[in-house]
């Protein structure tokens, strides 16, 4: 039987059906589709022939302090708000890092996406930078990041300081000939050391493209003057490790722990003095007036140096990424960078 031309023999519809038939109300909160904002920032990295986003993902706390899963969690957060740059080391956790960064690789697909900043030199099995275990390392890590070639190998000379440069170079140029590096980096190297390896290119060898440095607004002196002159001259990518002084440029340890220390315990209290009090005040003012977290203002700082490409930050859970990426869109003034510099001096 019809009722005011209804057929009421058809099948009746729900409220919510009839609603999705009709579209979204106008008041519906509109879905977010396709990739983040982040994924269209991107800055070269040096000569290395990578282009990478502003902030590099590092990886010393997977397998160590952060276990498999939670280090996922964290990867995938900085992949969905537009990362790209991967650090870790054959030294990190004995390795259990890169396995878990390969992992991750593996199952969601991403190698030709994340640009590997690998640093050896450090691991037991193969210790420091001759010939042979510089090869042994470097093929241990791509069986443990299950890859085929590593975007930018870190030199690590603080493991090695007898090691012969030109010895180093000559085996850094077979890797990348056969395509298992494609570019190199350096960390612990003195200037003078990084002036006889630009000689050596001039021969035929490798150049030496990004220079890894520990360096925050608490820890200027390991890039000194000389370091910079260099680094400028040779237009390397300066990519700062150590860039929130472990931890403690975040803000959230601001009182002395009684007891025994751990480790990271120990390098937060390092920091618990005036100097430290004064600095992450002044975050503080500079955070309150932006609206970001201390660590934000703490990559900033980082971005308003000259020479800086983008600091290497590790991460405890994924909301640290979402703090420490808002300071890729945070530019300080000169007035800020003036604060911040009194405080921390």
């Amino acid at each position: 039987m019809a009722f005011f031309g209804v057929d009421s023999t058809l099948p009746s519809v729900s409220p919510d059906a009839a609603a999705g038939a009709l579209g979204p109300h106008p008041s519906a909160p509109i879905p977010v589709q396709g990739p983040s904002v982040g994924s269209n920032i991107r800055v070269p990295l040096g000569e290395s022939g990578s282009h990478v986003f502003p902030l590099i993902l590092g990886a010393a706390e997977f397998g160590w302090n952060v276990d498999l899963e939670s280090s996922h969690a964290i990867l995938d957060t900085y992949a969905e708000l537009g990362g790209n740059a991967v650090h870790t080391a054959d030294s990190y956790s004995s390795g259990r890092s890169e396995h878990i960064i390969g992992q991750w690789l593996h199952s969601r697909g991403l190698r030709d996406d994340i640009v590997l900043t690998v640093r050896v030199g450090g691991h037991a099995d193969n210790p420091g930078l001759g010939p042979v275990n510089l090869i042994r390392a470097v093929e241990a890590s791509l069986t443990r990041l299950r890859t085929d070639r590593i975007d930018v190998l870190s030199l690590d000379a603080t493991t090695d300081p007898g090691s012969s440069l030109e010895d180093t170079l000559a085996t850094a140029e077979w890797l990348v000939d056969t395509g298992k590096v494609r570019a190199l980096g350096a960390f612990g190297y003195t200037a003078a050391q990084l002036v006889e390896a630009r000689i050596f290119s001039s021969a035929g060898y490798p150049r030496i493209t990004v220079l890894d440095v520990p360096f925050n607004v608490l820890r200027r002196h390991e890039f000194d003057a000389d370091l910079r002159l260099v680094a400028g001259a040779q237009g390397m990518a300066v990519t700062p490790s150590h860039a929130l002084e472990h931890g403690f440029l975040a803000g959230r340890q601001r009182s002395k722990i009684r007891g025994a220390l751990s480790v990271r315990g120990a390098q937060l209290a390092a920091n618990l003095n005036r100097r430290g009090s004064r600095t992450l005040r002044a975050l503080d003012a500079v955070g309150a007036d932006l609206g970001v977290p201390d660590a934000a203002v703490a990559v900033a700082w980082l971005l308003s140096q000259r020479l800086v490409t983008a600091p290497i930050v590790n991460a405890y859970a994924p909301q640290h990424v979402e703090e420490l990426v808002q300071g890729v869109g945070v530019r300080l003034s000169r007035s800020q960078l003036a604060d911040i510099g009194r405080a921390s001096e």
